[in-house]
């Protein structure tokens, strides 16, 4: 079965289902325009299966298409961002790259 991916705004986390259960998590927090994306869990059981990458991606997706920037709190997003600076870097507010360790531009900027 696909996993889906849904945003639990009441709960200020996104969840990624496969079947009927949450296998994984992303906890954020809405800054103004941007959002915080604080910690990426993927539940016990569940790990290795290329969850924690998916929900990223797809958190990452989402935010975009929101039109807001983020704040890669989560080392887990941090690296995600920046193993693929041109599909994500563009997201994160540059003046606050260098605090998250980040590139000041990418090859796409």
């Amino acid at each position: 079965m696909a996993s889906v991916v849904r945003n639990n705004a009441a709960r200020h986390r996104y969840e990624l289902s496969d079947g009927e259960e949450v296998v994984a998590i992303e906890d954020y927090d809405v800054r103004g325009e941007n959002i915080a994306l604080v910690h990426t869990e993927v539940f016990a059981g569940h790990e290795g299966k290329g969850y924690a990458r998916t929900l990223v991606e797809e958190v990452l997706a989402d935010v975009r298409a929101q039109g807001l920037g983020v704040l890669p709190e989560c080392p887990y997003v941090r690296k995600v961002i920046a193993e693929h600076p041109a599909d994500y870097l563009d997201l994160v507010p540059s003046a606050v790259r260098a605090k998250f360790r980040l590139p000041a531009a990418s090859s796409a900027e």
